[in-house]
């Protein structure tokens, strides 16, 4: 598999975390979101995908799959195990709930396209910040409230942990408070420590700047 990727797109991230909770391999092809005023929108990769986004992945059958949910939920169904999702129905429910409030409700407010939005409104960088900070920290306040309280998000890594982590990362980039948040901060420590989540952090990743 061919993954096009940039190393801190969180949408990126997420389907890396999920490959190497499931001991795939993919090649990792870099798409610069900055250089060269972004590479997504070059024709070579509006020719794979036309959105102009990350992540893309090209599967062993030659397909190009794009939106990390649909990828996903490809891996989770084309390699069942280890599972990212458990059995029962109402625990698979919460787990997608905590993972749509952060890939439908906080990420998209604060991706590239939407900042960019902003800046060419001539919207000033302290309210840009201000605006990213607010809508992480209200989706937090629910996260917090329906996570578990061992382990990580809901005990066993799992689909919430795979939105969770990257959008801690993007938190902290962005200097959201994180401290009204134990056990956000909780699962976050156990991931640190844990080789897949680590294996797909930003700060492994060939394509980040020296």
């Amino acid at each position: 598999m061919d993954l096009y990727t940039y190393y801190r797109s969180t949408s990126s991230y997420r389907v890396r975390i999920a490959l190497a909770l499931k001991g795939l391999e993919a090649r990792h092809i870099p798409v610069n979101l900055i250089q060269d005023g972004g590479q997504q929108h070059k024709p070579e990769y509006q020719a794979i995908n036309p959105q102009g986004r990350v992540p893309s992945l090209r599967t062993d059958e030659g397909q190009v799959l794009i939106q990390s949910p649909a990828i996903i939920e490809y891996l989770e169904e084309r390699y069942p195990q280890p599972a990212l999702l458990p059995q029962d129905l109402d625990a698979r429910a919460r787990q997608r709930a905590v993972a749509a409030i952060i890939g439908c409700d906080i990420h998209p407010l604060h991706n590239v396209a939407v900042l960019n939005r902003l800046r060419g409104l001539k919207v000033e960088e302290a309210e840009v910040m201000n605006w990213i900070r607010h809508w992480i920290a209200e989706g937090f306040n629910a996260v917090e409230a329906l996570i578990g309280d061992e382990g990580f998000c809901f005990g066993e890594p799992g689909l919430a942990d795979v939105y969770l982590l990257p959008q801690v990362y993007a938190a902290r980039r962005f200097e959201l408070d994180l401290s009204h948040y134990p056990k956000i901060a909780r699962v976050e420590r156990l991931a640190l420590e844990h080789p897949a989540f680590i294996q797909a952090h930003p700060d492994q990743q060939a394509d980040k700047p020296a």
